[in-house]
């Protein structure tokens, strides 16, 4: 499997990974710069603001209430991805909460700066509507292995998946970057947090995982994959604020 490490510093598989160094230079000379600490949050669910996020370094997590009241997670976001596009496309309210995981740096910008932008530049259009495409193929997959996957290999998927398009290889594994909670990897899942608990536990004495404060290392991507049943990589994101 190629390391996913895209143009440059983006991950491959983010919106600025995909584009060309002119068109990137583009996206990333749009608005102004901003930076929160971790825990702030970017977007509020249900806000009419129509504003854009570009992240230049660090991760987010995408929530969203569902109808019993809990919180459940959608998606992580990393450097290189936009949040906020859907809003900012379309006009509707926002979706999902989007939280910073730890300290970020980000470029916003206004609708009407990212609909000028996109007129003039084609090519990055493409690359956003392709981008909000794998999104929702995203979610649909995950929509599949909740019928078609235990628990164990529904995990193991996303695991590949977050690797695959935010991790961080070296020499012990690859280093998924935003340490995600029992409770948010079950709501990705759909399983109970004490299956998760399980799974996870097994996954550790295997030596195919190793968590730690704000990460999560795989081991073995290899073996991981196989147990994902994943012949060859897919695609990464997942949902939309």
């Amino acid at each position: 499997m190629a390391e996913p490490i895209g143009s440059g510093e983006w991950p491959a598989r983010s919106l600025l990974g995909v584009l060309s160094p002119s068109a990137r230079q583009d996206l990333l000379g749009l608005g102004t710069e901003v930076r929160f600490d971790a825990g702030a949050v970017l977007l509020r669910e249900g806000d009419s603001h129509q504003h854009i996020y570009l992240l230049v370094s660090g991760f987010t997590k995408v929530t969203a209430t569902v109808e019993n009241g809990e919180t459940s997670l959608l998606a992580v976001r990393a450097a290189g991805d936009t949040v906020g596009e859907m809003a900012a496309m379309t006009g509707a309210p926002r979706s999902a909460t989007v939280t910073a995981c730890g300290p970020l740096t980000a470029r916003v910008s206004r609708r009407d700066e990212l609909r000028a932008l996109l007129e003039d530049r084609p090519v990055i259009s493409m690359a956003l509507t392709g981008m909000v495409a794998d999104r929702l193929r995203w979610a649909n997959r995950r929509r599949l292995d909740f019928r078609g996957y235990p628990a164990k290999v529904r995990l193991a998927r996303l695991l590949v998946e977050l690797a695959e398009s935010y991790g961080s290889f070296g020499a012990g594994g690859v280093e998924i970057g935003c340490r995600l909670t029992q409770p948010e990897l079950a709501t990705m899942v759909g399983a109970a947090e004490t299956t998760i608990h399980k799974v996870l536990r097994e996954l550790r004495a295997d030596r195919l995982l190793e968590t730690g404060y704000r990460s999560t290392i795989i081991r073995d991507l290899p073996r991981l994959e196989r147990l994902a049943d994943l012949i060859r990589t897919t695609h990464g994101p997942v949902a939309e604020a």
